[in-house]
């Protein structure tokens, strides 16, 4: 299905919890959020109802996310509930790996293609503050446990904070050397995150590096661009001369043409379908859902109210929720 200015949408974001095991500073403000109550949340079967309305359409990917997925109990059941429906042919997830090391298997099994692992430092010091509450030990456990499960390529999602973490840019490019992972930097995205982070940390109006600065920060990595015959995703590739993996940099603020190959819709935990992360725009679909009422007419409703592009740089960013409330 395309909308309305042709984009084709093959991809559905579903966030099976708002709850998330770390306190991350960019995400969630410290107090955290008043969690959706349990009988609001969609169940798997509901889920899935939106998931086969997709997958009529033409959606052929699916990324589950959260807050953090692998809190939600019998995530692995949505995953193989979810490879059934035809058309699907791609489920990932995006996680902060706490959890990976004690479900890789059984993801990888139920038939998740592949996984994404939210990493914003390399010290676990840092980690323990960005987080306000993480061990790093556990990610470079899930990590080993993708790694012998197959569940290839790894992506590593670096947020680039200046003057917090952007000194370590460098070394998490270096991982692609060794590694056959795509590491990808994203540019801080002004999402109901613009508060204080705490006496830990400087003012999150100046945290925002660009990928432009980065590049030319960086000129010495000797990055190449990588030749892409179609624009999968929202990373832009790179490579080190001679490394086994690739470098990838999102650029939401930066690049102004970076929402004319978007292909994605959003499912809040909530039962709301978002037609673009970074609006306020949402259709509910959970109570025609338990209506028992046929949600074609709203999803197809979803598509072509996508808007040709944000408004990040008009200073008009999502008021409503916070990250981890949509899903990112």
């Amino acid at each position: 299905m395309n909308d309305s200015i042709g984009r084709l949408i093959n991809y559905l974001r579903i966030s099976v919890t708002d709850r998330c095991n770390y306190r991350c500073v960019y995400c969630m403000p410290p107090d955290g959020i008043n969690a959706v109550g349990h009988s609001e949340i969609m169940r798997f079967e509901e889920i899935l109802k939106v998931v086969r309305v997709a997958a009529d359409y033409g959606v052929s990917k699916i990324r589950l996310t959260g807050g953090e997925p692998l809190v939600r109990h019998g995530i692995v059941d949505l995953v193989r509930m979810i490879r059934k429906v035809p058309g699907i042919n791609e489920i990932t997830l995006t996680t902060n790996g706490y959890l990976l090391a004690k479900y890789a298997r059984e993801l990888k099994e139920a038939g998740l293609t592949r996984v994404n692992i939210s990493l914003d430092t390399l010290d676990p010091d840092l980690f323990r503050k960005i987080t306000r509450n993480g061990d790093i030990n556990s990610i470079w456990e899930g990590i080993e446990a993708v790694e012998k499960n197959g569940l290839h390529p790894l992506k590593i999602n670096m947020v680039m904070l200046a003057g917090i973490n952007d000194h370590e840019i460098p070394d998490f490019m270096d991982l692609t050397l060794e590694n056959e992972w795509h590491v990808r930097f994203i540019e801080l995205m002004p999402i109901k995150n613009q508060i204080s982070w705490g006496e830990l940390f400087p003012d999150p109006a100046s945290c925002y590096i660009s990928t432009r600065k980065v590049l030319e920060r960086f000129q010495n990595k000797g990055l190449k661009p990588v030749y892409q015959v179609d624009q999968i995703g929202p990373a832009k590739l790179y490579q080190i001369p001679g490394a086994k993996g690739y470098v990838g940099f999102i650029s939401p603020v930066d690049d102004e043409h970076f929402c004319g190959s978007c292909n994605r819709l959003r499912l809040t935990a909530d039962g709301n379908l978002r037609p673009c992360l970074m609006s306020d725009l949402e259709i509910p679909v959970l109570d025609a859902i338990r209506s028992e009422k046929d949600i074609h007419e709203l999803f197809a409703r979803v598509v072509k109210l996508k808007p040709a592009h944000h408004e990040l740089l008009l200073n008009h960013s999502p008021e409503n929720r916070t990250m981890t409330q949509i899903g990112g």
